[in-house]
């Protein structure tokens, strides 16, 4: 073969020019005997022919031809390893569409959080701490003791208060006794009257007929001026016996007004007395529900200042609120159920519900809320807080305000084909 296939090795074989032999033939000796000069085939560089001069580029078959073959080639060797690939990509295909049909049903985010009213626990009196019988992160009832105040000096007011109480009753009781005696006066003054009317009405009549007598000649005149004088003094003690009786009803009027303030004494003796029952009832702090106790700074032998927070108290009253997107929100409505996942606790699955949704994102609501009136506006989906309550919450672990939760809503109450090909199976 004179040259070889250029495509494949970029070169081909030429021969030299045969150098001319003697003319009768050049015997060469060797040591293997006589041998004669052939010409020497030699490598030379190769002249790639331009397409149309070369036949091969012409007319032999395509280079994709050859692949196709080769390719047809290695399935037809391995058809099991064709059937394995390729049910492995229709399993993987069918579980790719059972996860969406599945995952279309609900919505989910890991922007949710357990939160809870949590507060600061504070005396309302002034004192020395003499016990707390609490520990920090302890669980307590309602009712259960935190802390307590000295109450000494508390009970102290509250026996002088109840002192002055005692006094107010006494001042009534008096008045009261008083306003008795005067009703008594009162009485024996119009009795006096009475008798004073009836004395007057006879003394009338005496000094009318001793009048008649005298100016008739039956009767001196001395005794018509003396029973005029008598009637006289009759009206003049009528007058008397009025003024007293008068007299008598305005005191009973005056120790009506004394009693009264008595009264208004009583009820600011006994209001100092509640607001020393009150004192001393601040002295005992007590939980108002069932929680936890965080964050314990009161101690033993402290003054504690009125309103200076002793501690920190998580309610057992708590929920999660998740940040849904703004497009997640189509189909979520209140009362739908929820699955959670709490990462400090992944082997538990908690149920609950929606329980509301926020009119408005988180950012309206924030301390510095956006201002998209000014400026460049750059449109961002917005997060929305949703309220999910626990049917379920778990009581033998601490579930407390800022741990991370995973939910998803059932925005689709029908069930998927994951669902029936399970409750199938």
């Amino acid at each position: 073969m004179l040259e070889q296939d250029g495509r494949e090795t970029g070169e081909q074989m030429v021969l030299e020019p045969q150098r001319p032999s003697p003319p009768s033939g050049r015997v060469m000796d060797t040591p293997y005997g006589p041998a004669v000069d052939e010409p020497v085939r030699t490598r030379a560089p190769a002249r790639k022919a331009p397409p149309h001069q070369n036949p091969e580029a012409e007319i032999g078959p395509p280079a994709h031809e050859g692949e196709d073959r080769a390719r047809k080639g290695r399935l037809a060797r391995h058809p099991i390893a064709v059937a394995f690939g390729l049910l492995c990509f229709l399993f993987v295909a069918a579980a790719g569409y059972l996860y969406w049909d599945n995952s279309r049903h609900f919505e989910t985010t890991d922007d949710a959080f357990i939160a809870a009213r949590q507060f600061s626990i504070a005396p309302k009196v002034s004192g020395y701490v003499a016990a707390v019988p609490v520990t920090d992160n302890q669980h307590v009832n309602a009712g259960v003791v935190i802390a307590r105040i000295d109450d000494r000096d508390y009970r102290t007011a509250l026996e002088q208060s109840q002192a002055q109480v005692a006094a107010a009753q006494a001042s009534i009781q008096n008045i009261e006794a008083q306003i008795t005696v005067q009703q008594a006066t009162i009485a024996q003054s119009q009795a006096q009257l009475q008798q004073t009317e009836a004395t007057l009405v006879f003394a009338q009549q005496q000094a009318a007929r001793y009048a008649y007598e005298a100016q008739t000649g039956a009767g001196s005149v001395q005794n018509a001026q003396q029973y005029t004088s008598q009637l006289r003094q009759q009206q003049a003690t009528l007058k008397t016996n009025q003024a007293a009786l008068a007299a008598a009803q305005r005191q009973l009027d005056a120790l009506g007004a004394q009693r009264s303030s008595s009264e208004a004494n009583l009820k600011q003796a006994k209001a100092q007395q509640d607001q020393a029952e009150l004192n001393l009832s601040y002295t005992t702090i007590a939980a108002a529900q069932p929680g936890r106790v965080v964050q314990l700074s009161g101690a033993v032998g402290e003054y504690a200042q009125a309103g200076t927070a002793l501690t920190m108290f998580v309610p057992d009253d708590t929920w999660v609120t998740a940040n849904f997107k703004e497009t997640q929100l189509d189909a979520m409505r209140p009362d739908e159920p929820v699955t959670l996942h709490i990462d400090a606790y992944p082997e538990r699955t908690i149920r609950g519900r929606v329980a509301s949704v926020q009119p408005g994102s988180g950012t309206a609501f924030s301390l510095l809320p956006a201002e998209n009136a000014t400026g460049n506006y750059v449109k961002i989906v917005q997060r929305v807080p949703v309220k999910i309550v626990l049917d379920n919450p778990p009581q033998d672990v601490a579930l407390g305000p800022g741990m991370s939760v995973e939910p998803a809503v059932r925005v689709d109450p029908s069930a998927s084909l994951y669902e029936r090909l399970r409750a199938w199976l």
